[in-house]
């Protein structure tokens, strides 16, 4: 659950804890900060230092072969890195993407269409298809999504393919570890909605 999934950020012994908007706002929401003082001072991060744990891989979109791995410095790096690179793509691994209900994410900018697109599997239930399309219509910037969502029964969770390009807040002027910011934002409310209805 989202709860324990971000109450696990309050249990660090008193130290200074470094949150994300949409996670210091759900704890303050659902009245879960605790009265200690030490906790006080929420600190909200940048992309860079929030994604300074992730793993991150440049890999041949034909092969799936690696390239090269990064450090997370390469997120500094502007998304139009990938239309200058169409042949690559990035996989990014992070311990943050548990509380957002993914392992790892891939970016790419698609052959055709030319946008730039993200692709997960999203631990969320089979169940959950009705509230998944409705909150991706209700949180686009056009009015035809554009997104692929199947459930795959083998791994027993969504397989997304997400139009960045449609997300409110994305422009071609932002960093790497800036669009993971938005997809993180993107499906932080999207599981808490799940959890909430």
């Amino acid at each position: 659950m989202l709860k324990d999934e971000v109450q696990k950020l309050l249990n660090q012994d008193g130290t200074q804890i470094e949150l994300f908007e949409e996670e210091k706002e759900y704890l303050e929401h659902h009245h879960l900060l605790p009265e200690d003082s030490k906790i006080v001072g929420l600190k909200i991060d940048s992309p860079t230092t929030r994604f300074s744990d992730a793993y991150i891989e440049r890999s041949q979109k034909e092969t799936d072969e690696m390239i090269t791995s990064e450090s997370a410095s390469f997120l500094d790096q502007p998304i139009t890195y990938l239309k200058d690179n169409k042949a690559e793509f990035i996989y990014i691994e992070s311990k943050w993407f548990d509380i957002i209900r993914i392992d790892a994410i891939s970016l790419e900018v698609d052959d055709v269409f030319g946008t730039y697109d993200a692709m997960f599997g999203l631990k969320l239930k089979k169940n959950e298809e009705t509230t998944i399309r409705e909150y991706v219509k209700e949180n686009i910037v056009s009015e035809e999504a554009k997104y692929n969502l199947m459930f795959n029964q083998q791994d027993g969770l969504w397989d997304v393919n997400l139009t960045l390009d449609q997300i409110n807040g994305f422009t071609e002027t932002i960093s790497i570890g800036g669009v993971l910011r938005l997809v993180y934002k993107f499906l932080f409310k999207l599981v808490e909605k799940v959890e909430n209805r």
